[in-house]
């Protein structure tokens, strides 16, 4: 990783920790263990990977990293609320996430359910709020690209074909139909609300779109090869676990070795987008090539 985007992940990530901080005290009251779970979900790891896509974008026009924040945190509540629903003994029944207990692990399965619940909830919470964003027409496009991203049709659509891939039968098309949804969609929804933050018109994100889509299918590549050969402890969860289960994934479809050159040549396509821009976009060329060199 070069040290442009550590630096710029590491102040990020304490960013979003204070916000989420900020917006979760824990009541004296009976509902204080929800509370706890939802911190525990979203305070001290991850990548915060669609924060910083989300804040690079609305920098790279000129838009205010105040509202950026907000609107990633709303994003990374969303992707917090999958990774503990997923975590769930009947969806992929992970006991680690982050390097630390998943919080159905800690918290119960009752508890990890609603804690779930109310982070996506708080998600829209967010970025509904007037005090957020003053333009009703930034609120309403903003919850649009979310929920659009979030929902049937973008992040729980591809993790019910997810299940699907289980049973076999997908072919590589399928793989990358499942994987756009599932995890491309939120990656793309992170750009395409930075752009939205910016006040970047429809015409204007063409390119950005291309960048995300290219980066979307590149990082799933990239989390297929570290199932299939990265290091649990560096990863903070279970690995091999979709040989185990028999899933289809890139890595099952084309090998290793060709799986990492399409990822390769994926984020290659994605820094392409940018040339119409100078190092001002070099946040986002580092955060394409950082997708397929992390080691979890």
């Amino acid at each position: 990783m070069d040290k442009l985007l550590a630096a710029a992940l590491k102040d990020l990530a304490r960013e979003v920790d204070a916000g989420f901080d900020t917006l979760l005290p824990v009541p004296p009251d009976a509902r204080a263990p929800l509370y706890e779970a939802m911190r525990h979900a979203v305070i001290g790891g991850g990548k915060r990977l669609r924060p910083m896509l989300l804040v690079a974008t609305a920098q790279l026009y000129g838009g205010s990293r105040a509202q950026a924040l907000r609107a990633a945190l709303a994003i990374e509540a969303v992707h917090a609320y999958s990774l503990v629903h997923d975590d769930l003994p009947c969806m992929d029944d992970d006991a680690m996430r982050h390097g630390k207990p998943s919080v159905h692990k800690a918290f119960g399965e009752a508890m990890a359910v609603l804690a779930g619940d109310a982070l996506q909830a708080l998600a829209f919470e967010i970025l509904s709020d007037v005090n957020t964003f003053a333009d009703p027409y930034v609120r309403a496009e903003l919850v649009h690209a979310l929920a659009a991203a979030a929902g049937a049709g973008g992040m729980v659509g591809g993790q019910v074909m997810d299940i699907a891939a289980e049973q076999g039968g997908f072919d590589l098309p399928a793989i990358t139909r499942m994987q756009q949804l599932k995890t491309g969609a939120l990656l793309a929804a992170a750009v395409e609300m930075g752009a939205i933050v910016a006040h970047v018109p429809h015409e204007g994100r063409v390119h950005l779109r291309g960048y995300a889509h290219d980066i979307g299918l590149a990082f799933q590549i990239a989390d297929d090869l570290l199932d299939h050969e990265g290091d649990a402890k560096l990863a903070g969860k279970a690995l091999r676990k979709d040989a185990a289960a028999g899933k289809a994934t890139f890595v099952e479809q084309l090998g290793a070795d060709r799986a990492r050159a399409q990822a390769g040549m994926l984020v290659d396509q994605a820094i392409a987008h940018l040339a119409a821009h100078g190092q001002e976009a070099d946040l986002l060329r580092g955060l394409a090539r950082y997708i397929v060199e992390r080691d979890r």
